[in-house]
């Protein structure tokens, strides 16, 4: 396992302190982890939006997902675990652009809708388009987030929060090494 995510507390085991003392999980609309088409809308590189389209799920081996991504950006979106704050990439990022999933190019994140959360993890107050992202409830009773994944290829990208900014409410506390930016020109 890499370094930086076992050598120090990660963000679930924090939380799932924190979710004890304030009294258990915040249960959101999951979309069930599935094989064949999903549905998603296409955004160019430039964060023009396209069309509704069918496409075909991304399913792929350990070994293909090991050949493809970084150790760290394996970690993350495959097993689920966390980089360290302030390590990622793109936590204190500021330019304009469209983030996508590192492991099958779906657009995710405009970084329009990025804001400074404090946390050293990229956060968004909302997600490029709803139909891009799966909000899964917490796998704990002791966590207080829940789970956002990519619905094309169910990579883990992070947790989502409700204590984000006007006008959602929402944070999306997103891994950078679960992330490809694209900077608009």
């Amino acid at each position: 396992m890499h370094a930086t995510l076992s050598s120090r507390t990660s963000r679930r085991a924090f939380l799932s302190l924190l979710g004890l003392a304030v009294g258990g999980p915040i249960v959101l609309e999951a979309q069930a982890r599935s094989v064949g088409d999903v549905l998603l809308v296409e955004f160019s590189d430039s964060g023009e939006r396209g069309q509704r389209v069918r496409v075909p799920k991304v399913v792929k081996s350990e070994a293909e997902w090991r050949t493809q991504l970084s150790r760290i950006a394996f970690e993350v979106t495959r097993r689920h675990g966390t980089e360290s704050a302030f390590t990622g990439a793109y936590w204190n990022l500021h330019d304009k652009g469209l983030f996508r999933c590192i492991c099958c190019d779906t657009a995710l994140f405009s970084s329009a809708h990025k804001f400074d959360s404090g946390t050293g993890w990229p956060s968004f107050w909302e997600v490029i388009a709803k139909e891009n992202v799966v909000r899964h409830p917490s796998r704990s009773f002791v966590y207080v987030e829940s789970e956002v994944t990519c619905v094309r290829c169910d990579a883990h990208l992070g947790d989502l929060f409700d204590d984000g900014p006007r006008p959602t409410g929402l944070r999306y506390c997103i891994d950078s090494a679960a992330l490809r930016f694209v900077k608009s020109t």
